[in-house]
């Protein structure tokens, strides 16, 4: 059985590049979303076997939908991505409970490789 990846980020093209990404590489996504809001709301009802989730999002900014997440399930492996390699946010989203972080724009192997890392 496949693995399966929530993703989320506000930019449409991000979604479908990760998509891209994933689905070549034999990984199924468990569905997008466009904000924190609908991250959290997603995980719920989808129970993804990893998040890849952006930092910058409207209604909720990534780092506050990882807490969310992590606070209904300890076990959530999510793997932070942003266009901002800020140290702050890079250690705010380790400390939340985030077991990667992949700076934006990324290539595919460094993609793949924190994916393998998380969830093999």
């Amino acid at each position: 059985m496949a693995k399966s990846i929530l993703i989320c980020d506000d930019a449409a093209f991000m979604r479908m590049m990760i998509k891209d990404i994933l689905t070549k590489n034999g990984y199924s996504v468990a569905g997008e979303a466009e904000n924190g809001l609908k991250a959290v709301e997603r995980y719920n009802e989808t129970k993804p076997d990893l998040v890849m989730m952006d930092i910058t999002m409207p209604e909720m900014d990534g780092i506050q939908a990882l807490k969310k997440i992590k606070s209904v399930d300890p076990n959530a492996t999510v793997i932070m991505c942003s266009a901002m390699g800020q140290q702050a946010m890079v250690i705010e989203s380790i400390q939340s409970g985030a077991k990667d972080f992949i700076v934006k724009p990324f290539q595919a192997d460094r993609v793949l490789e924190a994916v393998k890392k998380a969830i093999g």
